[in-house]
């Protein structure tokens, strides 16, 4: 921009300037209730213009227009006033401080109230302590206080922004209209609510975690109980989260056939999509594997064609009763893993609902298994059962979790006694350590003369120890490979004979396993609470009349019950925990 540019910018500055002071004028003295003193309001003045040359095009200057309106009275604000009815101390805005409470002000703690600093004129209330009087008095002056900035707010066009405007509130009226206005989410006014999507996203071509499993026409239902005990029919079953629940449903008798969700072709019917793309044809139908019969006195009789069956009231007088009503319901769904459904299975319960039932109580469960795998075998649910094998296992570094190997029956392993007698003959093959049993094992060991006693104790120690002997075993027969710090450490321990300068030859590992019965003593469950395993050393044997050495090697395990005598428990009796008020005993205390 040159030098003639910057001269019209200028003096189109200094007009603005020259509008607003000629805009601004003195205050008249303001009379206040319950003050001491009033002074006029001084003006600001401001130095004379030059005026304009000639030819010098002159800025439009606004005339008319709405100058900013103060929400707030200035004058009738004070934010220092917090106790009603009282006088604040230095609050010199305070009309409940007679003369006398000013007389002890060492200030005004809020001396200008204003609004909007960036309006260009606006009225400020200004308070102030005049100590040369006796007693001392306040000060109160009402001013027109002028923005200085060039880039302040002369003139208001725009009234709702001077308040906050006061939101629509979402109503049965206005809430289609609410709507169609937002950015967000759209619904539409139909009753059912499909799953389906409207958008061109393609749909993810496998099932995840949570999701809700899509029929052709909606989702698959699994009853279950929200805000109550009541069976609500909506909510959708979720991939791979198994669910096992309890409802009831308030039901008429003369209306059951009505009721779909007694029959069995609610259940049965859907057919479940394998993915969740609703383009794709591929439909798992839900098979019947099993139906269950259950009679008025609990008898259950299992049907051999699962063909589907409808509800039926049956009258015998005055006596009614509904049969074939669906009590349980189990679902079974295998998939891939690539996230597709593969199969679906269904049993059902049916039973028989007379008058008498007011509530009818329903359960359903759902569980999922993935295709072409097997189940891990436990030893015990939770607790350990006799004859089982002990489950356990290594941790090969800090941080990580149990590894176990597929095989239950050599996770903890002893030596094998056959009639041979003879170590080499044995050596691989190994007994499993079951629950309960007390074991003991042994075998014949020949050294050759020229092998030393270093490779004797390793060659030992192998035989007794097996290839990997476990180092942590599982508390339970059900305990998770992940939870590690549930899981018992194996103890070890080594014994020698107190000869010294002999090599030590183990000849022995003796095992014991203590338990303990956990739980409710109506149904106590066997946990393992501590492992032992001590490696029991002799020394070197001396070599007999031939060129061999023979050694006896054998191995024990025993189970120890650690279990405290049971003793029935009772409930401590309750105490009352009451605290008086302080002031309780006044004025006595």
């Amino acid at each position: 921009m040159g030098p003639q540019g910057v001269r019209p910018l200028l003096l189109l500055l200094l007009d603005c300037w020259a509008s607003v002071s000629a805009q601004t004028r003195a205050t008249p003295p303001v009379p206040t209730e319950g003050l001491n003193s009033t002074e006029a309001a001084r003006t600001t003045p401001r130095p004379a213009l030059s005026p304009r040359p000639s030819g010098t095009p002159k800025a439009p200057v606004p005339t008319s227009g709405p100058r900013p309106t103060p929400v707030t009275d200035v004058a009738a604000l004070c934010v220092c006033d917090l106790t009603p009815a009282q006088c604040d101390v230095n609050c010199c805005c305070d009309p409940d401080c007679s003369s006398t409470d000013v007389s002890v002000f060492s200030a005004c703690s809020v001396p200008v109230v204003m609004g909007d600093s960036q309006f260009c004129s606006q009225k400020a209330a200004i308070y102030s302590l005049n100590f040369t009087a006796n007693p001392p008095q306040r000060i109160f002056k009402l001013v027109d206080q002028i923005n200085p900035s060039i880039f302040c707010i002369h003139i208001t066009n725009y009234k709702p922004a001077l308040s906050f405007i006061n939101p629509e509130v979402p109503d049965e009226n206005n809430f289609d209209k609410l709507m169609k206005t937002s950015d967000g989410f759209s619904f539409n006014s139909e009753a059912e609510i499909s799953f389906s999507t409207r958008s061109d996203t393609p749909a993810p071509a496998k099932y995840k975690y949570g999701a809700p499993l899509q029929t052709s026409d909606s989702f698959l239902r699994f009853p279950s109980p929200l805000m109550s005990s009541l069976c609500t029919d909506n909510n959708p079953a979720a991939f791979l989260v198994n669910q096992a629940v309890k409802c009831t449903r308030r039901i008429n008798l003369e209306q059951c056939e009505k009721i779909e969700a007694l029959g069995m072709a609610y259940y049965s019917s859907p057919k479940i999509l394998r993915v969740p793309d609703l383009r794709t044809e591929a439909e798992i139908p839900v098979t019947v594997q099993s139906v269950l019969v259950q009679s008025l006195n609990k008898t259950l009789t299992r049907l051999e064609d699962t063909v589907r069956l409808n509800q039926i009231l049956v009258e015998a007088g005055d006596v009614k009763i509904c049969t074939n009503v669906v009590l349980e319901v189990k679902y079974s769904i295998t998939y891939t893993d690539a996230g597709e459904v593969a199969q679906a299975g269904l049993a059902l319960l049916l039973g028989t609902v007379s008058r008498a039932v007011v509530a009818l109580e329903q359960k359903f469960e759902i569980y999922f298994i993935q295709q072409n795998t097997k189940p891990v075998p436990l030893s015990g649910n939770p607790g350990y059962v006799v004859g089982l094998p002990l489950a356990a296992g290594f941790r090969p570094q800090k941080g990580s979790g149990i590894i176990q190997t597929m095989n239950r029956f050599g996770q903890l392993t002893i030596l094998r006694s056959l009639a041979e007698q003879d170590c080499f003959a044995v050596e691989g093959i190994r007994a499993p350590v079951l629950f309960g049993y007390d074991m003991q094992s042994g075998c014949k060991l020949r050294l050759p003369k020229a092998m030393t006693c270093q490779l004797a104790v390793r060659r030992v120690k192998s035989l007794l120890q097996g290839q990997g002997f476990p180092d942590y075993v599982a508390p339970f027969g059900n305990s998770q490979a992940q939870d590690v710090l549930d899981w018992v450490p194996v103890h070890f321990i080594t014994q020698a004979s107190h000869m010294k300068d002999s090599c030590q030859l183990p000849v022995a590992l003796v095992i014991e396993v203590k338990w303990t019965k956990y739980g409710s003593l109506l149904n106590p469950q066997a946990k393992i609470v501590n492992v032992t395993a001590s490696l029991l050393s002799s020394s070197f044997p001396e070599t007999n009349s031939g060129n061999e050495r023979t050694v006896l090697i054998s191995t024990v395990v025993t189970f120890v019950d650690a279990s405290a005598p049971a003793e029935a428990g009772f409930r401590a009796r309750p105490t009352i925990n009451a605290k008086l008020p302080f002031n309780f005993f006044f004025p006595f205390v």
